[in-house]
């Protein structure tokens, strides 16, 4: 189970961080996918910086309800994801996937990591 949860949770950093980069550094195609989502092009980077701060508090560990709140962030971004790519029509895949990743992260950590 400890390997398990370990593979979800360095995998679902590495979507989270993936997501992240491409938000910092390829802003204006990313705004793009935001205004035709209708979603407000100013949360680009926030969301960006809160997605690496998510990863910091599910890989440290160290305050329990900041935890919480990074899945919590995680789940919301990737379910808001992939409505967002199923109502514009776009593949979904890699947000389901990455939904998938993280409730498996989530409840083994509740067991590994209490």
């Amino acid at each position: 189970m400890k390997i398990m949860y370990w593979i979800a949770t360095i995998v679902l950093c590495a979507i989270m961080l993936y997501s992240a980069q491409m938000y910092f550094f390829k802003t204006e195609m990313i705004r793009g996918f935001f205004e035709s989502f209708h979603y407000p092009t100013y949360i680009v980077i926030p969301l960006a910086v809160a997605k690496i701060l998510g990863i910091i508090a599910i890989l440290t560990n160290k305050i329990k309800w900041i935890k919480e709140w990074a899945y919590a962030g995680f789940f919301f971004d990737l379910v808001l994801a992939s409505l967002a790519h199923y109502y514009a029509g776009h593949s979904v895949g890699l947000s389901i996937y990455a939904l998938i990743i993280l409730v498996v992260s989530y409840a083994l950590g509740k067991k590994i990591r209490p």
